[in-house]
């Protein structure tokens, strides 16, 4: 990360494996302070479009709308997942909330071969059609999810989540590049000044 500048156009990390995990990755740790990805309405319209669940287009009005809706939903799926995660009742109110302004309705159309397929397109409220597929994903995470899987970077600096699919559930790090080899380097400069045996 260059800067912990959200609005400037530096995106958030892409580690969670899951949009509902990316959706709490919005929030990262820099220099020891917790930093918003999302400061204005556009940076979270971008992340929407980068996730793939948005056009481009966006209509003006809607974006002050956007961060406020989407910072909210955000804080309710931290606390869902976080109460999944440690056993506990998760609050359901709030997603649902969510989860019920998305409407959408089915739509036949041809694919790009020219087969028929049927897709549901959002229909309602601009803010939750934005919002909707990251409320459905996180919905989806809680109810079928392998919470064995969801955790946590074991770095102490991190607090940002992951699914973690790897063939051995061993991932301990959001990125190897990033947490992984700070811990090596903080492993190595721990044995470095140890004082040698006599």
């Amino acid at each position: 990360m260059a800067s912990p500048d959200g609005a400037g156009g530096i995106d958030a990390p892409q580690v969670g494996d899951h949009l509902a995990l990316d959706l709490l990755n919005t929030e990262a740790r820099y220099q020891g302070h917790v930093m918003d990805f999302w400061t204005t309405g556009e940076a979270v319209h971008r992340w929407l479009v980068r996730q793939g669940v948005a056009t481009s287009d966006a209509r003006v009005e809607i974006l002050a709308d956007l961060l406020v809706r989407g910072r909210a939903l955000r804080v309710a799926v931290r606390e869902a997942i976080a109460a999944r995660k440690a056993g506990g009742p998760v609050a359901v109110d709030i997603l649902n909330d969510y989860l019920q302004a998305y409407e959408t309705s089915p739509l036949l159309q041809r694919d790009d071969t020219g087969a028929m397929v049927l897709v549901r397109v959002p229909r309602g409220d601009a803010t939750a059609s934005l919002l909707g597929p990251v409320a459905e994903a996180a919905a989806e995470l809680l109810v079928e999810g392998d919470f064995a899987l969801v955790r946590q970077c074991e770095h102490p600096d991190c607090i940002l989540w992951f699914y973690d699919r790897t063939k051995s559930h061993k991932r301990r790090w959001c990125s190897m590049a990033q947490c992984g080899n700070r811990h090596k380097a903080t492993l190595y400069r721990e044995r470095k000044n140890m004082p040698s045996p006599t």
